[in-house]
C-alpha cells in the first residue's frame, strides 16, 4: 500500500505535529519514517508481540525518537493530560470498542492537544458498497482479518467519544470502488463542555 500512494497519506496525517505524540496500534511501524522533526518523542503502543518487535527495529531508523511499548487502545500506559497528540493510523477498524479507545485518547491529551486519524471507513454515498461492507462485517471478515471492520463510521465514533472535528478529508484509496477503498483523514480536538 505504501508503494501505491499510502506514504503521501501518512505524511499528511502527521504533518505539523509537535511535542509528545502517542501512536495507538503502531503495528510494524509504517508511520515512523514520516514523523516531522518537530516531534520530540513518539510513544508507540502495540499489543501484538510480533508486530511490537518489528516496530522496535523500525524505530531505530526513525527521524524522531520512538519508544515502542506494550498496551492497548482502551488502556494507554500514560497519565491524564500527558501528550500533545494521539495518532490512529489504520487501526480503529480492528479495535473492539472504538469509542472506548477514543475516550482513552481524549483522557491522555493535554489541553490544546489533537487527535489525528487515518482510517478506511464506511462507503457513504455508495449504497451497494455499504451493503457489501455490512455483510462482510456481519460474517467472516472480522474473524479472518484480525478484527477488521470495513464499514465503520469513524467520524461519528470520533464525535461520540467527545471530540470536535476540525478537518475531515474523505478520499478513495486505491482509486477504485471496493469495500476497502473509502478512507478518511481527520483532525479533531476534545470538545469543550458548555459552562
Amino acid at each position: 500500500m505504501d508503494r501505491g500512494g499510502l506514504v503521501e497519506h501518512r505524511q499528511r496525517l502527521l504533518a505539523g505535529l509537535r511535542g509528545q505524540v502517542v501512536e495507538v496500534g503502531a503495528g510494524p511501524g509504517g508511520t515512523f519514517p514520516h514523523y516531522p522533526a518537530t516531534v520530540a518523542e513518539v510513544l508507540a503502543v502495540e499489543p501484538e508481540p510480533r508486530l511490537r518487535e518489528i516496530a522496535r527495529r523500525a524505530a531505530a531508523a526513525a527521524p524522531a525518537r520512538v519508544e515502542v511499548v506494550d498496551g492497548t487502545a482502551e488502556r494507554l500506559p500514560l497519565p491524564d493530560a500527558s501528550t500533545d497528540a494521539v495518532v490512529f493510523c489504520l487501526v480503529l477498524c480492528s479495535v473492539a470498542d472504538p469509542v472506548a479507545a477514543l475516550t482513552e485518547a481524549r483522557r491522555v491529551l493535554r489541553p490544546g492537544g489533537e487527535l489525528r486519524v487515518l482510517e478506511h471507513v464506511r462507503a457513504d454515498g455508495h449504497p451497494r458498497l455499504v451493503r457489501v461492507q455490512r455483510w462482510m462485517d456481519a460474517t467472516v471478515w472480522p474473524r479472518i482479518a484480525g478484527g477488521c471492520h470495513v464499514g465503520r463510521d469513524t467520524t461519528a465514533v470520533v464525535r461520540r467519544a467527545g471530540f470536535t472535528l476540525d478537518r475531515v478529508e474523505r478520499f478513495r484509496f486505491p482509486d477504485a470502488a471496493t469495500p476497502f477503498s473509502s478512507h478518511v483523514l481527520a483532525v479533531a480536538v476534545p470538545a469543550t463542555e458548555p459552562g
